[in-house]
């Protein structure tokens, strides 16, 4: 496998991640597409850590009984699923129609409430929401900054957000080795469940891209968080991000 940290092996996807609207463009094509393969291909990348992980970040929430919370990027509901069980006013929001349809009509679906909407632009007035969680999403932003303020605003002061994310690693050798493995484990998935080799390869492309943990709490706290942690998963290969309002 490849060591080099930020090798592009594709132009056709260096250009549709190139512009915030080429991006949207993509991520919204591509989610459309796996949509249906969703909870299988997230329990495979994450070795059957994935649900773990989301309990963590939920736990961290400490949800009050009728605490209302908005799951951003939702999927197919893991996240909402479960604030709702801890006694929340569960949203769960995604870019993805499937997505929404999908987690609507699952046993769980009454249990919480499921929009189509933008990350970057939500529906919804200020100060609304007393916790704010995504899971996988604010790496797939076409413009992570207005993603971030937009959590901001509907944020109640004191508000919590917690955000679960693959990280990008500091050190090349590190990165090179992260990359080239979701290179060719998200090829191998990509030709089997879709005949389409290339389909997962957007994964380790977007975080080539992504800032990283520790640039992202800068982000937040530029955008009017008051604190921020990274909190390390997988030896650090994933983070979870804890923000107050």
């Amino acid at each position: 496998m490849s060591a080099t940290p930020d090798r592009v092996d594709r132009p056709g996807l260096r250009e549709s991640l190139s512009t915030p609207a080429s991006k949207g463009r993509y991520v919204r094509r591509l989610f459309s597409t796996i949509a249906d393969r969703y909870d299988l291909i997230t329990v495979l990348l994450s070795y059957g850590q994935d649900h773990r992980w989301k309990e963590r970040l939920v736990t961290l929430a400490a949800v009050q009984s009728g605490a209302r919370a908005l799951d951003l990027a939702c999927g197919t509901g893991d996240i909402t699923f479960q604030l709702s069980a801890s006694g929340a006013r569960a949203i769960g929001l995604d870019i993805t129609p499937r997505m929404v349809e999908l987690a609507a009509h699952k046993p769980a679906g009454r249990s919480a409430r499921f929009l189509v909407g933008d990350m970057m632009a939500l529906p919804f007035e200020s100060s609304r929401f007393d916790l704010v969680t995504t899971g996988y999403g604010i790496r797939n932003v076409p413009v992570l900054r207005q993603a971030i303020a937009e959590i901001h605003r509907v944020l109640k002061p004191g508000g919590l957000f917690l955000s679960l994310d693959f990280n990008r690693p500091s050190s090349a050798i590190v990165r090179g080795v992260y990359l080239s493995y979701l290179t060719v484990v998200g090829s191998t998935l990509g030709f089997v469940l879709h005949r389409d080799p290339d389909t997962y390869r957007y994964i380790p492309e977007s975080i080539r891209r992504y800032p990283g943990a520790s640039a992202v709490c800068s982000i937040v706290r530029e955008e009017g968080f008051a604190s921020c942690e990274a909190l390390p998963v997988l030896g650090g290969l994933m983070a979870i991000h804890r923000a107050r309002k």
